[in-house]
This record gives structure tokens, sequence and C-alpha cells, in this order.
């Protein structure tokens, strides 16, 4: 009836008896007449099990081997999987990224797909078998065992999906679906039916841990439907696909996205000249450390004040780097602060409504909540706060725009 690529994490196969459940859901996608290939990664905790293995030998080991040490986890589990169906009468075999050669570039730890040759796959699928490859995995050009880096079991499963041209690409997790918020943090957020790549890109971008970046890129650049399901419940998950008429007049705002993982530098008092921008940010890039959002201040008397921010676990080394860079360019201070937080608003219905942002500011106030820093794009509206202040913000917001209400979940 249709081509289903369907991917189960760590969690979903922590153990012999959900690997177990794994199987016999998969039996039935094959017994109701559907081709089924599946992605798994390691079992939970494996991953980093291995990696602690791996820094009790050797303090800093070489990525070559790294990846053929982690790649075993996902190993285990395609084989255990495999037999599990098997003995449920339901004929598989499993692959790993090289024996379905998975092409890689040789970017050790975080390699990216090239191709993918889908002949063997199709044939096994033409022989009535479920398809089970490991996820996060594949091979370079010499033959090296590469990885795609952390989360790269959803990258793999929408590339085989785009490959095979799967009718949909189906990742089943500990959640059922994307949700307008972090129910932990929000107990009236509601699951979304569906939300465009564009949204979901937004919302991993800016802190949603329900799908990884580079799987959503990959889906929309090839056009692969994408669902998020529950591994330990029924239902219809939240469908990923574009923007559309049934789209169009949806709600303002889709979700609430927000990171605490944030920390805010500034090097004041620095001149305002063509290309200081280039001069505060480049050593910085060079140390391989990621810049998130930018404000330059209008500058007074020739100077200016530059503030950006980075993840926190680069807090100290940006600022050890900001501090020698001060002296060159005669800045008045540099200084720091690791206790933000970045709350994000995002929706493709924000393009045809005026006064967002004056909501979103509106309701913060209301909250005694100061803005420190602001960002925006077409679908999105950042503020960076103080991150004591964060699940009150993302509380107040949800409320204001009334993404708890039976509107948003008929979506």
């Amino acid at each position: 009836m249709a081509l289903l690529v369907q991917k189960f994490g760590g969690t979903s196969v922590g153990s012999v008896e959900r690997i177990e459940a794994v199987a016999d859901r998969l039996c039935r996608s094959r017994n109701d007449g559907h081709d089924v290939v599946v992605v798994v990664s390691a079992m939970s905790g494996e991953t980093n099990r291995l990696i602690a293995l791996a820094n009790d030998i050797m303090e800093e080991p070489t990525p070559r081997e790294m990846d053929v040490l982690v790649s075993t986890g996902e190993q285990v589990t395609i084989a255990l999987l495999s037999m599990a169906l098997q003995k449920r009468g339901c004929e598989a075999r499993s692959y790993t990224g090289s024996q379905v050669r998975i092409l890689t570039d040789s970017a050790h730890t975080k390699a990216r797909i090239q191709d993918i040759d889908e002949r063997n796959m199709r044939g096994d699928l033409d022989k009535g078998r479920v398809v089970v490859v490991a996820g996060f995995q594949g091979v370079d050009e010499h033959g090296n065992i590469t990885t795609l880096g952390r989360g790269g079991s959803d990258t793999t499963a929408v590339a085989l999906a785009a490959a095979l041209k799967a009718d949909e690409c189906q990742i089943y997790t500990d959640v059922d679906g994307v949700y307008t918020t972090d129910p932990r943090v929000v107990d009236a957020a509601r699951r979304l039916d569906r939300i465009t790549f564009e949204e979901m890109l937004e919302m991993a971008s800016l802190g949603s841990k329900v799908l990884q970046i580079r799987a959503v890129e990959f889906a929309g650049k090839y056009n692969v439907p994408l669902r998020v399901l529950s591994s330990f419940k029924e239902g219809e998950g939240t469908l990923i696909t574009f923007e559309d008429e049934s789209t169009m007049e949806q709600p303002v705002v889709s979700g609430i996205a927000f990171n605490r993982d944030e920390a805010k530098l500034t090097i004041s008092g620095v001149p305002d000249t063509p290309g200081i921008a280039l001069r505060i940010l480049k050593p910085v890039s060079d140390a391989n450390i990621e810049v998130d959002m930018i404000v330059q201040n209008v500058g007074a008397d020739n100077h200016t004040d530059f503030t950006f921010t980075v993840h926190r676990n680069d807090f100290r080394r940006t600022r050890e780097i900001l501090d020698k860079l001060a002296s060159e360019l005669g800045a008045r201070e540099v200084a720091g602060d690791d206790r933000i937080a970045k709350v994000s608003i995002v929706g493709v219905g924000m393009r045809s409504h005026a006064g967002v942002a004056t909501r979103m500011f509106e309701a913060l106030s209301n909250e005694g909540i100061n803005i420190r820093m602001i960002s925006t794009s077409e679908i999105k509206i950042s503020v960076v706060i103080d991150e004591k202040y964060l699940e009150l913000a993302v509380r107040a917001l949800h409320s204001a725009f009334e993404l708890h209400t039976a509107e948003s979940e008929a979506r």
C-alpha cells in the first residue's frame, strides 16, 4: 500500500522488551501491506557507555577510531531487531551503513551524506522483507566507517526516505508529536496535527529537541513528508510538510521554543568603523565557536558597543578571546552574562498579521520581564531574557497567543 521509512530512537529500543514491542509494530505495518524500511539508534545509554570507555583509554581519541567504536551500538540493535522480526515470522535483513553503502564525506564524527545506493534494499523489499538499517553511520570513499554526529539516525531515516522515494518518513520517539511548547513547562500545551517544514526548522534551531535540524533540512530539501509519533502509544502524531492552502489561515503563532543554554557577551567602546564586526567575530569563528544573536548599538563619539550570544559551554572561551581583543581595539570593557535564556514565538501566520511583536512584548511587560535582546525573521521573534524568568515568559506567551485553546488542537 505504501513505502514507509520508520525510525526508532534509543529510548524506543532501550531494552529487549522494547525491541520486541518495536518488532510487533513493524509486523503490523508489514501485515497491513506496507513495505517497511526501519532505521534504529543504539540502545539508550549505549553510545555514552562506549564514549566513556574510549575516554578511559585515551583523553582525546582519534576521530576515525571513535567512529569505529560508537558505530557498534547501532549494529547490536539491528541484529536484535532482525531476530525479533524473524521470530514472529516476519522476514527481515539487517544492514550497516556501509552495507547499504551510505556514502559520506570523510569528516569523522560529523560526516555528511553524499549518496545512497538503494538497490540492495529494493531487492529485499521486493522479496517481502523488512529492511533494518543502522542509523547514524555511513562509509567514505576509502571504506572508512563514518558517523553523522549525535542525532544522526534521524538524518539517516530522512535520507533513505528520499533515496527510496518513500511515501512517508515516520520518526518514533518518546513523545507523541510536536507540541505548542514543552508540556513540562506548560501543562496546557497541545499537540499539533501538522506544522510546516519552515516552522519546524525554526523550532528545532531555537531549542525544540523533538527533531534534529539536519533531518528537517533534508526532508524539506527532498520533499519527504515527515511524521513524529510515539513508540509507546497509538496516535496520528504530527505531520511536518510544506505550507499549503490548509495552513494558510492557521493561527498567527504555532509554537513557542526556548533555549536555556545561552550566554551573552558585550565589548564596549570599540571604534565605530567599517569592518569592526569582522575584527570582533573572526577570532571567535576561528575558534569554532558559533554566534547566534548579534546587536550593534548606534555609535556615539565614533565608538559603539557590540553584543552577541553564544552557547553557554563556549562562554569562558569566548570571554578570553574578547579580553585579548579588547586591548588591540582600545575597547572600554568586556562584560558577559551566562545566566540568560532565549524565548521565541514561531508561526508562518506571522507573515500576514500585524501587531505580533507588540502582543509579545505586552505579555512579557505585564509579567515584569525585561527584554535584553531582540531578533526577528519572517516567521519568528526571539528575545533574550534573564534565565530566572524563562518559564514564566513561556507560560505568559502561550496564554497570550491562545495556544492552549481547542483551535490549535484542531489544526
